[in-house]
């Protein structure tokens, strides 16, 4: 038997450049949700990802292209999960109420408002307001794209899909604001509930009116 050993494979530079940036980015948005934009120090993202300022400023040379690329990153984590569940939505029984869990998801977490914070503080710095602006229209288009596929393939007409899932996450985005002077998990939930109750009856009635005029769609999802 032979007693060589196998030598761990050791990865190229370039994989050790994309892991040294991964780790400043999840520490940068570690940082900014404790303490926002107004309170990030790049000497505390190192601290955080332990890692020496002099790596951290070779990636990343000042605070502006560190807090530029930890938006991407958070856009690009949350795309990922949100395309993830639009697609097992096309087997689920209850397409609507996915798409609601993926929107608290999204606009309730905590990254969410470490953009929301990086948005407001552009009106001192707009390159990152405007920079957000532009990978928001970059990623979130294909999640809402990927929803509409789901709700049209449980039955809803294209139209019927578009507008149940606009009315959908406003109405969640909405609550997120408003939930920043007045939380209340409990009471978004049950105003949740009923907005689907009230979308199903709307979308049953539709489906009744096109049985009556012979135009009738072919609804699976659950609009009872």
């Amino acid at each position: 038997m032979s007693t060589l050993r196998k030598q761990k494979k050791r990865r190229t530079q370039a994989e050790r450049s994309k892991d040294m940036r991964l780790r400043l980015l999840k520490a940068t948005t570690v940082v900014l949700r404790r303490y926002g934009y107004a309170g990030l120090r790049t000497e505390e993202v190192s601290r955080v990802a332990g890692v020496s300022r002099g790596a951290q400023l070779h990636h990343f040379p000042n605070k502006e292209s560190l807090v530029l690329a930890t938006t991407e990153h958070i856009f690009q984590a949350s795309t990922e999960r949100g395309l993830a569940r639009a697609k097992a939505a096309l087997k689920s029984d209850d397409p609507l109420e996915d798409l609601i869990q993926d929107g608290m998801d999204f606009f309730f977490s905590d990254d969410f408002l470490v953009l929301l914070d990086l948005v407001l503080m552009g009106e001192k710095n707009h390159s990152i307001r405007e920079h957000i602006y532009a990978v928001a229209r970059e990623h979130r288009p294909a999640v809402e794209a990927a929803w509409l596929q789901a709700l049209v393939a449980a039955g809803l007409k294209r139209s019927q899909a578009d507008q149940a899932m606009w009315f959908t996450l406003a109405l969640i985005r909405g609550m997120v604001i408003r939930g920043l002077w007045q939380p209340d998990k409990k009471l978004v939930r049950r105003l949740l509930d009923e907005w689907k109750s009230l979308l199903r009856a709307h979308l049953y009635r539709q489906l009744l009116e096109g049985e009556r005029a012979g135009t009738g769609g072919r609804p699976t999802v659950r609009t009872k």
